[in-house]
């Protein structure tokens, strides 16, 4: 059961920041509505030309990782900043958007918990 359950929240996951890496690229959905604070750093990303296309394609690798269940551990190291970030650009800039980072840092924080192993090497 418990497989099942991770399964189907890594497929999920993968998903939405799969989907969410090709949109900043492809820009195929609307941005949603956000605070004047949340929009002015999210212009100033898009601005800089590098920081959200590569956001992006980190997002795309990993969530394509999560589905695939290939690497899992090392596709929850590159997306835990990105994860970090959503959390605290939804927590502190935009308030109306921290379910999604939430949802995002508690799934992210079970995958990670359940392959502590793979991570005890880090911490030697």
């Amino acid at each position: 059961m418990k497989y099942k359950i991770e399964m189907g929240l890594r497929i999920l996951i993968g998903m939405l920041l799969a989907v969410s890496g090709s949109n900043k690229l492809l820009a195929f959905m609307p941005m949603p509505e956000m605070t004047e604070s949340g929009m002015a750093l999210m212009v100033a990303l898009v601005q800089s030309k590098y920081i959200m296309p590569m956001v992006a394609i980190i997002e795309i690798i990993g969530g394509a990782l999560l589905i695939a269940n290939i690497a899992v551990p090392f596709a929850l190291v590159i997306l835990a900043p990105i994860v970090i970030n959503i959390f605290a650009f939804h927590l502190l800039l935009d308030p109306a958007g921290v379910g999604v980072g939430v949802v995002l840092m508690a799934s992210l924080g079970w995958f990670a918990w359940n392959r502590k192993d793979s991570f005890l090497i880090l911490f030697k």
